[in-house]
């Protein structure tokens, strides 16, 4: 069934007063939604990356309908707790962004301030210092950017459709792996590429696009109450046990000397996510890790794999508030505990880590 055609039936059991029933119900006032977004738009991201970034005015709208349902929006922190203890208001949810981008604090922090809702966002930590663009995105972006130009790459490579600019943009960013570039000499790969796609790279450095924010932006979203949770360092999960405790060490560190606190709750980078990590995540201190699965969030369910719903910019108001209330995840039967397994399908479309194919012990955004 198409998605249009199960928007239709899930719009008509909303009419028939199911939706409504189903938000009011015991059932959803057992269960949290935690929302996840990455980023929104400067431009044309959206576009670009329709599964992680919305546009500014459409997540204005998303909070506008958490007010307009009666939603009960509470701080991650406060929600779990609520959540063991079997004592949540109805409708909860919970809003959180993973990575922390520029675009976070020039477009969701005061959109989170004009309606005033909690939010967590779980930062990564390497790129706050070094405020070089991250190469795999940059280059996915110009040359997405570019396709149907009729431009030909040295090599030979065309990219007349996003699929070819996208896999160019893959071996772009597996070649810089291979030769051990620094992110200097990666940036100026990327300004060369915009040379001669003929962008304008100091315009897009301007703007901050494709980086992540500065410290001094973290440390203002903390103080307007924005909890900045943990998600590593360099944006990774090492199978290997000591690179995993480095990598939250350095970014529990780097949170704590900006914010002046201890990050307490914790997301996998691309939801991927090893049992075998769950004793360390309990001797870190973290009173959760999220995940990227589809789902409500259960007292039963295990605290280190905590479901979320990702909005995305294709997603119409009636399938939001179909989760909002609780009608979607009732129908499609999503799980709110889940097996034990890596989430490895996720990488490929996250914006950190696209079409970068690396070993886990190297620090692959250095």
């Amino acid at each position: 069934m198409s998605s249009s055609a199960v928007d239709a039936v899930f719009s008509t059991l909303a009419a028939l007063g199911a939706e409504a029933w189903v938000g009011d119900s015991s059932w959803r006032t057992q269960r949290l939604l935690v929302l996840c977004w990455h980023g929104l738009s400067n431009e044309d991201e959206h576009l670009w990356r329709p599964g992680l970034y919305v546009t500014p005015q459409l997540f204005r709208r998303r909070l506008e309908i958490l007010a307009e349902l009666g939603c009960s929006v509470l701080s991650l922190d406060d929600a779990l707790t609520r959540l063991w203890a079997g004592d949540l208001p109805p409708r909860s949810v919970v809003i959180t962004f993973d990575d922390g981008f520029n675009d976070f604090a020039a477009y969701a922090v005061p959109i989170l301030r004009e309606f005033g809702f909690p939010a967590s966002l779980y930062l990564t930590t390497y790129h706050v210092d070094d405020q070089h663009p991250l190469y795999n995105l940059t280059v996915s972006y110009l040359l997405w950017k570019s396709h149907g130009s009729g431009r030909v790459l040295a090599d030979g490579t065309s990219i007349g459709i996003p699929v070819e600019a996208e896999l160019a943009a893959q071996t772009m960013v597996r070649d810089a792996i291979a030769e051990g570039l620094s992110t200097a000499e990666k940036d100026d790969r990327a300004r060369e590429l915009a040379g001669f796609l003929g962008h304008d790279y100091d315009d897009l450095l301007r703007r901050r696009m494709l980086c992540l924010m500065t410290a001094d932006q973290v440390r203002d979203a903390s103080r307007s109450g924005i909890a900045i949770e943990a998600h590593t360092h360099r944006h990774r999960t090492p199978d290997d046990l000591d690179l995993m405790t480095r990598e939250l060490r350095d970014n529990i560190t780097r949170v704590q000397q900006i914010t002046g606190r201890r990050p307490v709750h914790f997301c996998y980078p691309d939801g991927v996510f090893n049992a075998s990590h769950f004793p360390l995540l309990e001797q870190e201190g973290f009173r959760s890790a999220t995940t990227c699965e589809r789902g409500l969030a259960t007292r039963q369910g295990h605290r280190y794999t905590i479901p979320r719903w990702l909005d995305k910019q294709k997603h119409t108001e009636s399938h939001y508030r179909g989760w909002l209330l609780g009608l979607r995840p009732l129908v499609e039967r999503s799980p709110g505990v889940l097996s034990m397994r890596y989430w490895n399908t996720s990488r490929s479309a996250h914006p950190l880590t696209s079409g970068e194919t690396r070993p886990l012990q190297k620090n692959y955004r250095s």
